[in-house]
């Protein structure tokens, strides 16, 4: 058991800076050609989306740093939380058919979901060996 712990006190930290990354990368992508992703809110800005990813990470961040500091539910709850967040990329299809999402949206879309799924998978297992 201790050797699990081991495993996933290094693996967290991994899977949170992929999810971190992946997740700029779509938000960077949203930002930038935010006029080409089909049916977004008019009123959506590129600042806003920028805003909005610092504040995500910033979950993710609070829950590693209540996790490390032996507030392990919590800062395991939290995670999760930040995790879960990562799926809601795929609103992208309720906003407009796949079809209408270039390849590279879908690819930068696909990418952020996984990473979420991992770090969350990773969390799930955390939470077990707690």
């Amino acid at each position: 058991m201790a050797a699990n712990i081991l495993r996933v006190e290094k693996l967290l930290p991994a899977l949170l800076l992929l999810y971190a990354a992946a997740s700029l990368v779509h938000y960077t992508h949203n930002a930038e050609f935010l006029r080409d992703y089909p049916n977004m809110p008019s009123g959506l800005s590129r600042a806003q989306v920028y805003i909005a990813w610092i504040a995500v990470t910033a979950i993710g961040a609070c829950g590693y740093a209540l996790w490390r500091r032996g507030r392990s539910v919590l800062g395991l709850s939290v995670m999760a939380g930040y995790a879960a967040l990562g799926f809601d990329g795929l609103v992208h299809y309720v906003l407009a058919p796949f079809r209408d999402h270039s390849v590279t949206m879908h690819l930068i879309i696909g990418l952020e979901v996984v990473a979420a799924a991992m770090l969350l998978a990773a969390v799930g297992r955390a939470a077990i060996h707690e």
